[in-house]
């Protein structure tokens, strides 16, 4: 089901803010210019200076690449206030970055600290839905346990399926999918871990 659309503009208008903050927030620590920024990222500068005025509606994708430019989590990116170490959150709480077009979605629900940063979501894959995603930085790795129904990987020309109760990993360095091909929805949770990067400097 589709959320409502009062609830999904809360959402992108939380987004806005936190990645419009953070980008700025970011850029100054490391003394980047937009120009730069963009060289890194593979982002335009046009949507950079939109993003950053709180005009953007960012993809999964382009924020992927902002958080693989900064070496950072989707968290720093995504989140306005740092929380304590030892924190909880909710799937209520979770920020939905990915929607699927039969009303599946992607919620980053928390990740830790760095070094070596994890990030932990909660997908939900509708039959058919597929989430389609560019390489990330180098030794980046991912895993999903599958809750529900039956999820498809596939990476460097090979494939592999899991149903409930199964668990998969593979090289988040290369570009990959995770897919439903089944009638009925799917549900998991997928780890990503933030490998620490030069791009720091």
């Amino acid at each position: 089901m589709s959320p409502a659309p009062s609830e999904a503009g809360a959402d992108h208008a939380r987004v806005s803010h936190a990645v419009a903050t953070n980008l700025r927030t970011l850029r100054a620590a490391r003394s980047w210019s937009l120009d730069r920024l963009a060289q890194r990222s593979g982002v335009s500068k046009g949507v950079l200076v939109a993003l950053e005025a709180e005009r953007g509606n960012p993809s999964l994708t382009t924020l992927c690449r902002l958080a693989d430019a900064f070496s950072v989590s989707l968290t720093d990116l995504v989140e306005v206030h740092r929380k304590p170490e030892l924190r909880h959150a909710t799937l209520d709480e979770a920020t939905t970055l990915w929607r699927g077009p039969n009303g599946g979605s992607g919620r980053l629900i928390l990740s830790t600290d760095p070094p070596g940063a994890v990030e932990l979501w909660w997908w939900r894959l509708e039959p058919g839905e597929a989430r389609h995603s560019e390489a990330h930085a180098s030794d980046t790795r991912e895993a999903l346990l599958v809750i529900a129904g039956e999820v498809t990987v596939h990476t460097d020309n090979r494939t592999l399926t899991a149903s409930a109760g199964g668990a998969l990993t593979w090289p988040g360095d290369k570009p990959h999918v995770y897919r439903n091909d089944t009638d009925q929805p799917a549900e998991l949770v997928l780890i990503v871990t933030v490998p620490e990067s030069s791009a720091r400097a």
